[in-house]
């Protein structure tokens, strides 16, 4: 077994050194496949995806037909990605432009982006926009199936589409492939999605052409960024208290910090929040009105520029946006501090922190905040994410055992993994007939009873936002304060949990709110609301969300790999901290992955080796079984050698599992 394999691994620079027309790795493979109508693109964040749409798009205006691209993404702050940039430079034959006019994402009345997308059909001097995802789908109700027949509709951050029939990006999807001669390219860092629905129905699914580009061949191709730490700090008491310790400022750092809902927010109001963190690291001395950066002077004389993207007023707010968008140097910005936004391709390359307060209830989201610190950039060879968590009430092993199954699935999602079980689908008999799902779909439970969807935006929120709305729920003060009391379960499902939902989503009529919260209360039945336990015991802290989170991964907990690094005391409870997420760990997972799909276990593994392996070599003068051979037998002891090396490499890197092993240092 010494000598069978020998594995090496070198910093190429390949995802970041670019080819005669100045494409990357990952666009230059995404640009061979520029013929396809429909493509799906899968690849990490940073890695390039804005860029690779833009060479295909300019590809298909000039080469393949195509009169109008139309580029839609999730948010405004996002748009900067798609902004005027020169290509003829570094070699492409066109420069990607996007007239003002056309560029929605900085347009604020909604009347006004809904006006200039029916003109963009009209008019012929303009052949780009940029537009968010709710315009899209409000404004292609007046675009006629033949007006798109000639454009490319590009989705960027595409797992926020659904199979289900009533996602709105999902129906454009559908209605684009049924009635028009359109292209279509969908492009995401995170193929899975946290409801457990599918993002394209197998039927459309199977029209793509589909390229991936996982993140350990971006991180084995950087030029400067060589590794990803991820760090699980448990706190007592307010994080507030904590947050100074996890907080480096001399790193270029974003702060997403809890929901006002959330208990982890420790019952403060957002905006006080964020003048605590900035007073917590020093002395607050001025604010440039113009673009809403504030000046913080720490104790040893550094000056911090802070942008508050929590900023409820709609001025200040658009005025960050819109420098955010502009700045295009290092010092422009310290500190970010967000709650909703600078999540899903926000760009700032400069970031090398992601600090996050309080569990997320989506791996999805937790991929998407990752991805905003591992964009490669000069100077930065480390990126961290820490999650800042109240501790748990389960014992430290408990929490150990759950810490390293997350870090698992995160290192398996960059690598394009789904690890996400699927979630129930609650119907109606007669729903269930509609939509073909039927009794034998094994996500659909049958309810007699259920209150039908009177209206898509009440299905949108179970479809979407349970998950989110359900810790909403479960962290609110006043669900906390009746378990504690002798409220009565009638009360809670039918008074309290309604109030919730109707500040939640004031547009809300009453039959929809009342469809949401038979859904709600449905989830926690049937999935066990292990948030409070014992007939109204005091709800547990925020850190048992995460427990509940990794129960519903998949083909994880076969992943026998350890990424424990240390664990450390730290605010009366503890951190975790994960081993350092390189390049060579990265292939270590992958490979293991590929090997549990194979189905050989290691002791199987070893009995191959001992006989028919080395039968094999002997026979064969030394040559080693291939993978691809068309003797079954072959390839099985082919899959010996896999399952042998990738144990072999896991053992010397120190990933080898033992379930009983003490990880602290």
């Amino acid at each position: 077994m010494e000598n069978i394999v020998e594995i090496k691994y070198a910093q190429t620079n390949a995802s970041t050194n670019t080819n005669e027309m100045g494409m990357r790795e990952m666009q230059s493979k995404v640009y061979e496949a520029r013929a396809q109508q429909y493509l799906l693109i899968k690849a990490p964040p940073a890695s390039g995806k804005s860029r690779a749409l833009m060479f295909l798009a300019l590809d298909k205006l000039r080469n393949q037909g195509v009169k109008r691209v139309i580029v839609a993404v999730p948010e405004k702050t996002i748009g900067r990605s798609f902004q005027n940039t020169d290509l003829k430079k570094y070699g492409f034959f066109d420069d990607w432009k996007v007239a003002r006019a056309f560029n929605l994402c900085d347009s604020e009345d909604e009347r006004d982006k809904g006006k200039r997308f029916r003109e963009f059909f009209t008019q012929t001097t303009c052949n780009t926009l940029v537009c968010t995802h709710s315009t899209l789908r409000f404004a292609m109700k007046d675009i006629t199936n033949e007006q798109l027949s000639d454009c490319l509709i590009a989705i960027d951050e595409f797992h926020h589409t659904s199979a289900d029939v009533e996602s709105g990006l999902g129906e454009i999807v559908r209605r684009l492939i049924a009635n028009s001669s359109a292209h279509i390219i969908a492009m995401t860092g995170s193929y899975f999605r946290g409801d457990g629905v599918p993002v394209l129905r197998a039927e459309d699914e199977m029209r793509f052409h589909s390229v991936t580009y996982n993140y350990y061949q971006q991180l084995n191709g950087y030029r400067y960024l060589k590794s990803l730490g991820l760090g699980y700090h448990f706190y007592q008491g307010n994080y507030l208290t904590a947050i100074k310790e996890v907080l480096d400022t001399t790193k270029k750092t974003i702060i997403h910090i809890p929901s006002v809902r959330s208990r982890a927010s420790a019952a403060m109001d957002k905006a006080d929040q964020v003048d605590q963190i900035m007073k917590l690291c020093g002395e607050i001395v001025s604010k440039d009105y113009d673009n809403c950066i504030t000046t913080v002077k720490t104790p040893d004389g550094r000056l911090l520029k802070f942008a508050d993207l929590v900023e409820d007023t709609a001025k200040e707010r658009t005025a960050l946006q819109s420098f955010l968008q502009r700045m295009n140097k290092k010092e422009d910005v310290d500190i970010i501090i967000a709650l909703g936004t600078a999540k899903e391709g926000f760009d700032w390359e400069w970031c090398e922190h992601c600090l996050t307060v309080g569990v997320r209830g989506s791996l999805t989201e937790i991929i998407q905040i990752i991805g905003r610190c591992t964009r490669d950039c000069v100077g930065k060879a480390h990126a961290q994410f820490t999650n800042l968590i109240a501790a748990p009430t389960v014992e430290q092993d408990k929490v150990t055992g759950a810490v390293n199954d997350m870090i698992k699935a995160i290192t398996a999602s960059l690598l394009m993994e789904q690890v996400m079980a699927p979630s129930w689908n609650f119907k109606t008999h007669k729903e269930a007939e509609e939509d073909n799902s039927g009794i034998e779909d094994k996500r659909t439970l049958i309810i007699e009873g259920l209150k039908p969807f009177s209206s898509s935006r009440s299905q949108q929120i179970v479809d979407q936002d349970l998950n989110d709305l359900k810790a909403t729920v479960l962290q609110s003060p006043l669900i906390a304060k009746a378990l504690m009391g002798e409220t009565s379960p009638e009360a809670i499902n039918t008074i309290m949990i309604p109030k919730i939902i109707r500040e939640t989503y004031p547009d809300l009529n009453e039959d929809e709110t009342e469809e949401v919260r038979q859904r709600l209360v449905l989830d926690m039945v049937v999935k066990g609301n292990t948030e409070s336990e014992n007939n109204g015991e005091e709800a547990r802290p925020d850190g048992d969300r995460m427990i509940r989170l990794v129960n519903r991964l998949i083909n994880i907990k076969d992943l026998s790999i350890s990424l424990i690094d240390s664990i450390n005391p730290f605010q009366r409870a503890y951190q975790i901290m994960s081993k350092s997420v390189t390049a060579p760990v990265l292939k270590v997972i992958q490979d293991t992955i590929a090997e549990r799909k194979m189905d050989m276990t290691v002791d199987e593994a070893v009995i191959l080796y001992k006989g028919p392996l080395k039968k094999y070599i002997e026979d064969h003068n030394g040559k080693l079984p291939s993978i691809n051979d068309g003797n079954p037998k072959v390839r099985r002891l082919a899959h010996a050698i896999i399952v042998l090396k990738n144990l072999k490499l896991r053992q010397k890197m120190g990933l080898e599992y033992d379930p009983n092993a003490n990880y602290t240092k």
